[in-house]
């Protein structure tokens, strides 16, 4: 049996999220953005937040001037300022980039130095001894200022396999001059677990506390870094959900986790780790990056099963198909429901709605029922709301607020104020049957704002509902225009949001069916 490496005395998460992860394509953070993202990285029990830039990006300078007006109040991590070493030929004291990151007002600085002799010559333009004399010169001038320093050595492992000698050199120079923790940084992510613990082992002969900073690019920034610290590095970068540049980052939270839960690390408190879920989700609001359903640990589907083998012994022992307990990091084991369900699955997700399904003929009828209409192109693993509706049909349980008896729709090339599409809705609402005209952009609309005004006397809640998503899939392209469509619809009431399934010979049709469920299934539940 393997055991994990002993906990070091000291050991250090640094979330580079706002600096590195914003690199990211697309992604773009306000200062409100930067400060909402602080504070929960704040609440998960990250030790190290890297704020940005001053100096060089007037948004990430805006930021620390916010933090340092009391916008900003840290209860677990500290602030970090990055930057670089002062420039080829200056002095660090006369250096205004320098001079920024003091301003800046963050007990903790981070630098980042050139490590790769290429990059000496090719991009700073100097020879190899003025970039030593640049880190000497900018540590201990940080470090006589009161600051803590840590320096990113940029493009090491590269800078190792090329010249190891000088990628040494400048490891020790920057642990002479006072840097705190010397960070080996995999910038180009090129690297793979295997080839990872020779070089950080050979840097940590140095005698310096090591980290460990991974893109990536080959798919291993997370088990690059796990490699990192078995080696010696006590102090991980990355980023909140793998936000960065190009493929990303290491994910701190799958990092974090790791450690916690597979080597027994106490890396943070139990109470904080059940809270990652919760800031991954949140964390991808504020970016408006649509999380990662299949993000190790915290995504939708991280303990999400489907197969009914899976499930038969899921419902005698749930750890017999999960690695961790999905409550440590604060998420939920999910049954799916689809033509690969077996009678547990559907026992025990109907438990998960509240149905009693242990009668096995019950069961039996309800798999055999979802495995058709899944044959037919419905797809209930991602329409819950759906899979309840049939649940209560099956059971007897289904007791819709409205029959409607008749709809259609019609849609114009020539558009009004009100929209190009003109439908009509019968229904029989309690006593009454009430026929209405709703007009609206497209099919889906007017049909929506019809059976709306059909329910709202007897139902006024419909006002709150609200469609959020619409997703729409060709079933056997192949069929060309006469294929099967599937239709997905989010719904919401402004506290909870739902998803129904539709399936026809046609779009609108199988809008229908799923905009129909979704206002049965809502007034149900309400």
């Amino acid at each position: 049996m393997t055991t994990a490496p002993v906990a070091p005395d000291v050991f250090h998460l640094y979330d580079t999220t706002l600096r590195d992860g914003a690199q990211q394509e697309g992604l773009r953070l306000t200062v409100q953005d930067k400060l909402k993202i602080a504070r929960l990285l704040d609440d998960l029990g990250v030790g190290f937040i890297e704020g940005g830039w001053p100096g060089a990006n007037p948004n990430d300078t805006a930021f620390f001037a916010a933090a340092a007006a009391g916008e900003l109040t840290l209860k677990n991590a500290k602030l970090a300022a990055f930057g670089s070493t002062r420039r080829v030929g200056a002095t660090a004291s006369g250096d205004p980039l320098t001079r920024a990151l003091l301003d800046a007002q963050t007990e903790v600085i981070c630098l980042v130095a050139k490590s790769h002799d290429e990059h000496v010559y090719r991009a700073l333009k100097t020879d190899l001894a003025e970039n030593l004399a640049m880190i000497t010169d900018t540590v201990s001038f940080l470090v006589g200022e009161g600051r803590r320093v840590f320096l990113d050595c940029e493009h090491f492992f590269d800078g190792y396999r090329a010249n190891p000698g000088y990628a040494i050199e400048v490891v020790r120079t920057a642990a002479d001059a006072g840097a705190e923790v010397v960070v080996l940084c995999d910038t180009n992510g090129g690297m793979l677990p295997a080839w990872m613990g020779e070089i950080v082992s050979a840097a940590g002969e140095v005698g310096v506390d090591l980290g460990i900073h991974c893109h990536n690019d080959t798919g291993c920034a997370v088990a690059n870094t796990l490699a990192a610290v078995d080696a010696g590095a006590m102090h991980v970068q990355g980023t909140m959900n793998g936000h960065g540049e190009r493929t990303g980052n290491a994910d701190l939270i799958t990092v974090a986790a790791n450690l916690q839960l597979k080597y027994g690390w106490p890396i943070m408190p139990p109470e904080r780790l059940a809270r990652a879920t919760a800031v991954s989700q949140a964390v991808a609001a504020v970016t408006h990056v649509p999380p990662n359903a299949r993000q190790p640990y915290v995504g939708h589907s991280a303990f999400a099963h489907k197969a009914g083998l899976h499930a038969s012994a899921i419902k005698v022992d749930a750890n017999l198909y999960q690695h961790t307990d999905p409550r440590l990091v604060g998420n939920d084991m999910r049954m799916l429901v689809s033509d690969m369900a077996g009678r547990a699955n559907i026992q025990m997700k109907g438990s998960e709605l509240g149905f009693d399904i242990a009668d096995r003929d019950l069961a039996a009828r309800i798999t055999d029922v979802v495995k058709q209409r899944e044959m037919e192109g419905y797809s209930y693993e991602s329409a819950d709301a759906s899979f309840e509706l049939l649940l209560r049909a099956e059971t007897g349980q289904l007791d819709p607020a409205f029959e409607v008896l008749r709809w259609r729709v019609l849609t114009s090339d020539e558009a009004t104020d009100e929209g190009d599409s003109e439908a009509t809705v019968k229904a029989r609402v309690g006593e009454s049957v009430r026929w209405r005209v709703g007009e609206g952009f497209g099919p889906l609309n007017a049909l929506d704002k019809a059976l709306r005004l059909a329910l709202k006397r007897n139902h006024p809640v419909v006002e709150s509902f609200e469609l959020t998503d619409y997703r729409v899939r060709i079933l056997e392209a192949a069929h060309g225009t006469d294929a099967i469509i599937r239709v997905l619809i989010d719904t919401t009431d402004g506290t909870r949001t739902w998803t129904t399934v539709g399936v026809g010979t046609n779009v609108i049709e199988a809008s229908w069916e799923a905009l129909h469920d979704a206002y049965v299934w809502g007034l149900i539940e309400r």
